[in-house]
């Protein structure tokens, strides 16, 4: 008899937090769950796809794949500007990644400017990423981390007006060691929007109560 199906408790590490799905511990094993983070990022359009690993019945989502939406970067696009898009496979300490920046220069460049960009970010990704895994990269791409550092770099080179990660993905996920993902610090960005949306909610009920 197959087993009856209920909701099931999957632990979100990166997010700090869980989410309730409909189903068995079984059958919602390599299953992908897809969240758009907009809200939490105070605007910012990241779309996360997660997938779920079973481990003797605890189930523990884990980032596949992160991208900005795009509507997000057409409304941050400007006229008599140029951006720098590039697309190339990388290690990390654990597994190898497809990474596809994207830059925004505050005017238009030159041909040589944009080659320029280009291969400085394609360098100093190779650099940055090598000694770190890949779950603490999906970390600091999510609180920013990896373009704060980036940008200075950048800004020698050209003046930008927006320095971004828009494609992050593996296709290595199962080779990555999931109990120490599971319990790896949380993104503390992620974490503080979210209590801040929580205090938010409950003055929002306590004004409607009021009412």
């Amino acid at each position: 008899m197959a087993e009856r199906k209920k909701y099931i408790d999957v632990q979100v590490p990166i997010l700090n937090s869980e989410m309730r799905i409909l189903g068995t511990a079984e059958n919602l094993n390599n299953k992908t769950i897809k969240l758009d983070l907009t809200r939490k990022l105070r605007g910012k359009g990241l779309i996360i796809k997660l997938r779920i690993f079973n481990q003797e019945g605890k189930l523990t989502a884990i980032p596949n794949n992160m991208e900005l939406i795009t509507s997000y970067i057409r409304k941050i696009m400007r006229k008599k500007t140029d951006y720098v898009e590039d697309s190339f496979q990388a290690r990390c300490s654990d597994i190898r990644v497809t990474i596809k920046p994207l830059l925004i220069t505050r005017k238009k460049v030159s041909r040589a400017v944009r080659k320029n960009l280009r291969n400085t970010t394609r360098e100093f990704i190779f650099e940055y990423i090598k000694e770190k895994d890949y779950i603490e990269i999906c970390n600091e791409i999510l609180e920013g981390t990896l373009q704060k550092t980036m940008l200075p770099k950048l800004k020698k080179i050209y003046p930008l007006s927006f320095c971004d990660i828009r494609v992050f993905e593996t296709k290595e996920l199962e080779k990555i060691d999931i109990e120490k993902a599971s319990i790896l610090p949380s993104n503390e960005y992620i974490q503080e929007t979210t209590e801040q949306e929580n205090i938010k909610n409950e003055n929002e009920l306590k004004e409607e109560k009021k009412e």
